[in-house]
């Protein structure tokens, strides 16, 4: 299983619009972080955590495969801003979407004409099947079980993803205790690190290594930081063994 790493910032993006703190002025590629995403890969099936509206800027260059399923976290525009760019899916068919209900609704309101009856549709809008998604009830895609956990995001309840020896986790402030048991045997952990600060609904960079340390993952990649995390070789250099920055373009073989 392959997991790449499509974007690792926050939802303004690293470098963010005028600023000249360090982290935005760095040189260093792994410091320029677009919006959270990942895809996971294998022989027989490609999915999306989220699609955000750097989706497009993240998909050129890359070889195009047909993805198979978009599994979205939650509503927030910089985890699914970039569903309308899923348009050369038309070519291979519909893409499903898998979503709570909650969720699905938000999306319906937000881009309508991407859910109208195939008959009404317009012309070359993404050609979407949503699909109902709950906590604990395993979708299989391909040879991939995905199996969504309940994290919150502040007062917020959202998911994550466990998908076989991998915990994917963005977003997260806290992680309720009824969780823990479906993140057990967990070899691969990727999960929110905004920033040194205390935040009201993600996690500090302490925070997600206490929680990584818990976990206890042979190896944690953080995902979803700002601009006020150093820049990345500094960062990273600081952090407690098997625990890393995560970057855009970042690519792991998940076995």
């Amino acid at each position: 299983m392959k997991v790449t790493l499509l974007g690792t910032g926050t939802s303004g993006g690293v470098p963010q619009i005028g600023c000249q703190c360090s982290t935005c002025l760095s040189s260093d590629p792994r410091d320029k972080r677009t919006r959270c995403s990942a895809m996971i890969e294998t022989d027989n099936a490609c999915v999306l955590i989220d699609c955000g509206p750097d989706f497009r800027q993240q998909m050129l260059g890359r070889p195009f495969r047909h993805i198979d399923a978009i599994f979205i976290t939650h509503e927030h525009y910089d985890h699914v801003g970039g569903i309308d760019d899923i348009r050369p899916g038309i070519l291979f068919g519909d893409v499903h979407i898998y979503a709570e209900d909650i969720v699905a609704e938000h999306l319906k309101q937000r881009i309508p004409y991407c859910f109208t009856p195939v008959e009404r549709r317009y012309p070359g809008v993404p050609a979407i099947t949503l699909e109902h998604m709950e906590p604990h009830v395993p979708v299989e895609v391909g040879s991939l079980q995905i199996i969504p956990i309940r994290v919150m995001h502040g007062t917020l309840p959202i998911v994550g993803f466990r998908i076989g020896p991998l915990t994917y986790i963005t977003d997260m402030k806290s992680f309720p205790e009824s969780e823990w048991q479906y993140v057990e045997g967990t070899k691969v952990l990727v999960v929110n690190a905004l920033h040194h600060r205390v935040h009201p609904s993600h996690q500090s960079v302490s925070d997600a290594i206490r929680f990584a340390q818990r976990v206890g993952a042979d190896d944690t990649y953080f995902v979803h930081m700002s601009h006020f995390v150093l820049p990345h070789a500094e960062e990273d250099a600081l952090l407690p063994p098997h625990i890393h920055l995560g970057y855009d373009g970042l690519e792991l073989n998940v076995e």
